[in-house]
């Protein structure tokens, strides 16, 4: 009566579909029933109800779910480590900065180092071919100073031009003199006023950085190359050779000579010494941690809570810049 029952059923159903419950059921039964009399009772073969049996013991030892396969996927910190490592030491190959992860105790494998480096895009093995112009440029700042020429058009549409001195380093920017005739003996004169005068260190300078303008001899060169300093000039055309002083250049129009009249040589003078000070000593730059240069100095202020303290507004220039301090 069940073998036919069976077989009525396979006529009507194309293809039986079992849940797990039925095979655990099946596999169960199959214990209670001599095997020679499963091929009769069972609508399946044996080789399918041993293969459901064998499932399920694979299943109760699975542990593939404790476990995930193959190495320990690296921290999202470590990653950035290794690419911060990359960026800040463009001469380091993976060996290296693996090497490095070692010192500070990290274990890790140096082909994990090579494969991060590599999805990124970063060079694993970069080739030693000298540091570039920004890293030379980065690593002898303390030791350059740039000057360069900015003209001023008068109220009167007389043109002047004023010779500014720009420290790489600290970001100290000095103006060396205003002339509406700006001759070479002029320059070189306004140098050896400026070295007899500041109290820059020329001790610590190594370079000067110019451009090719007419306006500068060998006078001026010889005057700061008996203070120790070798004189480079910028190639013709080239004003991202003295990019540091063009930036300065262009601070000063966008925040005080576009925005108000120059009346005549004293009053230009009288205008950049003055923003040169608030320059010097009150405003934030971004390469060296938003201090001024003086702050820098000295290291930076001691964290204060604003919303205790009044702070006090100072104009400068008649308002076109102000100064800000906490009160006393």
């Amino acid at each position: 009566m069940l073998r036919h029952q069976n077989a009525v059923l396979r006529r009507q159903v194309p293809r039986v579909r079992y849940e797990p419950a039925d095979r655990l059921w099946f596999a169960a039964l199959s214990h209670l029933i001599p095997r020679r009399q499963w091929e009769k009772i069972f609508p399946i073969t044996p080789a399918t109800l041993l293969a459901w049996h064998r499932k399920l013991v694979t299943r109760k030892w699975d542990y593939s779910r404790h476990r995930r396969p193959g190495r320990p996927p690296t921290a999202a910190a470590v990653k950035v480590l290794i690419l911060r490592m990359a960026a800040d030491n463009p001469g380091w190959g993976h060996r290296r900065i693996h090497g490095e992860l070692t010192r500070l105790g990290h274990k890790i494998a140096a082909s994990t180092v090579w494969n991060v480096l590599n999805r990124a895009g970063i060079d694993p093995a970069p080739r030693r071919d000298g540091p570039t112009w920004k890293q030379f440029l980065t690593a002898q700042a303390e030791h350059i100073v740039a000057v360069d020429f900015l003209h001023v058009d008068t109220v009167t549409l007389k043109r002047l031009h004023a010779l500014v001195m720009l420290e790489h380093g600290s970001r100290r920017t000095h103006l060396l003199g205003v002339t509406p005739n700006p001759t070479g003996q002029w320059a070189a004169q306004a140098a050896r006023n400026f070295l007899m005068d500041s109290d820059i260190d020329s001790t610590k300078l190594k370079f000067l950085i110019r451009d090719r303008a007419g306006q500068v001899t060998g006078s001026f060169d010889a005057a700061f190359a008996d203070a120790g300093l070798r004189v480079l000039t910028s190639p013709p055309q080239a004003p991202k050779a003295n990019a540091h002083c063009e930036r300065i250049i262009g601070t000063l129009r966008r925040e005080v000579l576009d925005r108000m009249l120059i009346l005549n040589q004293k009053h230009l003078r009288r205008t950049l010494t003055r923003y040169l000070q608030h320059h010097n000593t009150a405003r934030p730059h971004r390469s060296i941690g938003q201090l001024p240069p003086s702050q820098a100095e000295t290291g930076p202020p001691n964290p204060t809570d604003l919303a205790n303290h009044r702070v006090h507004r100072r104009a400068i220039l008649g308002g076109l810049i102000n100064e800000y301090q906490v009160a006393s």
